[in-house]
């Protein structure tokens, strides 16, 4: 699907995505995800996009986190998503809302045991004294648990809803090519943007 003739800013991205995992060789569902305090300062760290769907952008992480803190107060957040061997960058705004609690625990115990240990260790954001003691966290956390490991409360799912979808690539001498989407309701709308 090319970008100039594209009408569906979600179908688009499907088929970018199907691209990037082609040809990237490393997360091409990394992005970078900011979230700001209701006082504005912003704040930008690099997640891993996990699903796509109807509702939007889904991301799983720590909600006392500093994101999860600033998602909590202010739910207003933006995503880059930007694949170097493909000289192509997607930029989407909206308002994240949280996923439900089944769709966090399924997610949560689709992921390597390590995983799960890791982040029911962590106090994502807050100041840890020495590596030992996280590595300290997660072997006593194994053997609590050898079965099953609980989602901790705090780990939590979120979902993007977009309302701005713009879609960026590369041209020769900064004649690149932008196009933004813009919903209104349940339609988009589309505009070439100067580079």
């Amino acid at each position: 699907m090319e970008m100039e003739t594209a009408l569906d800013p979600i179908a688009l991205f499907r088929t970018w995505m199907k691209d990037a995992v082609a040809r990237e060789v490393n997360d091409p569902d990394a992005v970078a995800l900011a979230t700001a305090t209701p006082g504005g300062v912003p704040s930008v760290r690099m997640v891993l996009m996990k699903r796509l769907d109807e509702r939007g952008f889904s991301f799983y992480t720590n909600a006392e986190s500093q994101k999860g803190s600033e998602l909590a107060a202010n739910a207003q957040a933006a995503m880059c998503f930007h694949w170097k061997s493909l000289r192509r960058q997607v930029r989407v705004s909206g308002t994240v809302v949280e996923l439900s609690r089944e769709d966090a625990d399924a997610y949560f115990h689709s992921r390597s045991r390590l995983s799960q240990l890791g982040a029911s260790a962590s106090q994502q954001s807050r100041v840890l004294e020495s590596r030992e003691m996280l590595v300290d966290r997660v072997k006593e956390l194994e053997r609590e648990f050898p079965g099953e490991i609980p989602r901790p409360e705090y780990w939590r799912g979120y979902v993007l809803q977009p309302e701005r979808i713009e879609f960026w690539k590369d041209g020769e001498g900064r004649l690149h090519d932008r196009f933004l989407f813009s919903r209104g309701g349940s339609s988009w709308t589309k505009e070439r943007l100067f580079p």
